[in-house]
C-alpha cells in the first residue's frame, strides 16, 4: 500500500501543478509545470482505484494547489466500472469532447494504462494502445502522462507493455525507495535526446504536519555520479560477459540497445567509463576495450 500511495500522491502533485490558481506556486514534488493561463482542460482518468478512493486522491490534490472546488475544465473519471475496451474509448472521446469546450487540452493523467488492454504482455494490444496515445498526444498537441509498475520483485517495465513504452514515450520517471527508507526518489530512465543518468535524482517525504508528501530537493551530485557509474558498470559487465573484446563502435551500439539512448548519449557514457576505468584500453590491441578492474 505504501507504494501505491507514493505514486497516487506523486500524480496528485502533478495535477494540482497544473490547476493551480493563476500566479500561485505549489509544491509538485520537483516537478515545474507551465501555469495553465487559458483554462484548457486538465483530465484524469483513474482504471485501478475505487471511486472514494478517487474522490480522496482529488481532495488531497485540491488542499495541495490551494483551491476549494474542483475548476470546471478539471475532469476527473473513475473507469473502473468499465470494460477495458470501453476505457480506451471513454478517453478517446472526452478528449476529443474537452478539447473543443475548453479550447485546449492542457494535461492528461491516465492511472494506470496497464488497466486499459487485457495483458501487458500482449504485442499487439501493448503496441495499439501506446500508437493511439502517441496519436492522440499529436493531435491534441498535449502531455499525456501515464503510469505503470515495475514487475513484481524487479526493476523492469511490465511486460510487452513496458518495451513499447520504453521505445516511444519521451521520458520515463522511476518512483522507488531510497536507502533511507521514509524518503523516496524520482530517478529519470529515459529522457528523448539526453542522458537519464546526467538528470538529478529528486527526492520527496510524507510531511506528518502537512498531511502529504514534501519535496526535499535534489540528492547530491555525488550520489547522482555514483548512480551513473553503478549503471554503467552494470552494462560493461553485461557487454563483456558475451565478449572479451569489443570496438568503440561496438561498444556504442550495445549502450544504444541496453539503455535505449540515442548515439550521441552513448558515446558521452563511454568517455565517462574510460575516466572511471570501467573499461580500458587492451593491452594487446588498442583498437579493442576491455572490462576494468570489477
Amino acid at each position: 500500500m505504501e507504494k501505491v500511495r507514493e505514486k497516487s500522491n506523486y500524480v496528485a502533485a502533478l495535477i494540482a501543478g497544473a490547476i493551480r490558481p493563476p500566479g500561485t506556486d505549489v509544491d509538485a514534488l520537483g516537478v515545474t509545470l507551465h501555469e495553465n493561463s487559458k483554462n484548457k482542460a486538465v483530465l484524469l482518468y483513474d482504471t485501478e482505484q475505487s471511486e472514494v478512493q478517487l474522490y480522496k486522491n482529488i481532495s488531497n490534490l485540491l488542499r495541495r494547489c490551494g483551491r476549494e472546488a474542483m475548476p470546471e475544465w478539471f475532469k476527473a473519471y473513475c473507469l473502473t466500472g468499465m470494460s477495458r475496451k470501453e476505457r480506451l474509448l471513454s478517453i478517446i472521446q472526452s478528449l476529443d469532447k474537452y478539447h473543443y469546450q475548453y479550447g485546449g487540452v492542457h494535461l492528461v493523467v491516465i492511472d494506470g494504462i496497464a488497466d486499459l488492454i487485457k495483458c501487458a504482455n500482449d504485442e499487439a494490444e501493448s503496441i495499439a494502445v501506446v500508437e493511439e496515445l502517441y496519436r492522440l498526444a499529436g493531435i491534441y498537441k498535449t502531455c499525456i502522462v501515464t503510469v505503470l509498475h515495475f514487475i513484481p520483485n524487479g526493476l523492469k517495465l511490465r511486460g510487452h507493455l513496458g518495451s513499447e513504452l520504453q521505445r516511444k514515450a519521451a521520458a520515463i520517471l522511476s518512483i522507488e525507495k531510497d536507502s533511507d527508507p521514509a524518503v523516496s526518489v524520482v530517478k529519470a530512465l529515459k529522457v528523448r535526446d539526453g542522458s537519464p543518468l546526467d538528470v538529478p535524482i529528486m527526492q520527496f517525504s510524507w510531511d506528518k504536519d502537512k498531511a502529504m508528501h514534501v519535496y526535499l530537493g535534489e540528492k547530491p551530485k555525488e550520489e547522482k555520479d555514483k548512480r551513473k557509474e553503478d549503471e554503467l558498470v552494470a552494462v560493461a559487465k553485461e557487454v563483456f560477459s558475451r565478449r572479451r573484446f569489443v570496438t568503440y563502435v561496438e561498444l556504442a551500439e550495445e549502450i544504444q540497445s541496453i539503455l535505449e539512448v540515442k548515439e550521441r548519449t552513448a558515446k558521452s557514457y563511454i568517455k565517462f567509463m574510460r575516466e572511471k576505468e570501467i573499461i580500458l584500453k587492451s593491452s594487446d590491441n588498442q583498437s579493442y576495450y576491455v572490462i576494468g578492474n570489477y
